[in-house]
């Protein structure tokens, strides 16, 4: 039986859970999510977990912060002053809003705290620091 490998392009169903059981993303009711193996654009330790299995098997992985989206780093926590925010803008915890760097790239930050004047901004991916829990199931390989 075939197995997946690397440049493989893959068709999976998933389900993506936290440490608590909760569910944070799933494929059900959609289309199969579909990747080449290599390319990168799922996360590290989700590939590697797809390398090697056969069409219609089914497995649950965990994987660490570091396969997933990395440590959650504090110093890409900051506080701001309410005022270098356009005031068109009323803050609220858990809004995004798309910042430039000094040399001109996007970067979405998340609002994690309002004290005061200060508004708290996250520019970690909101499942940095997490291990994540998934239930996959290869469903064709191309």
């Amino acid at each position: 039986m075939t197995k997946a490998t690397q440049g493989n392009s893959v068709k999976i169903h998933y389900t993506g859970t936290l440490n608590d059981g909760s569910v944070f993303d799933s494929s059900e009711g959609c289309d199969p999510l579909e990747f080449k193996i290599g390319e990168g654009h799922v996360i590290p330790g989700f590939e590697d977990a797809v390398v090697g299995m056969s069409q219609g098997e089914t497995k649950k992985v965990i994987i660490t912060a570091e396969q997933a989206y990395g440590p959650h780093l504090s110093e890409m926590v900051v506080d701001v002053e309410r005022t270098q925010l356009p005031e068109f803008i009323t803050p609220e915890i858990g809004q995004i809003l798309q910042l430039r760097r000094p040399d001109g790239r996007p970067v979405r930050v998340m609002i994690t705290g309002i004290s005061g004047s200060l508004i708290t901004l996250d520019a970690n991916h909101p499942m940095a620091g997490k291990d994540l829990t998934f239930d996959i199931q290869l469903m064709e390989i191309a």
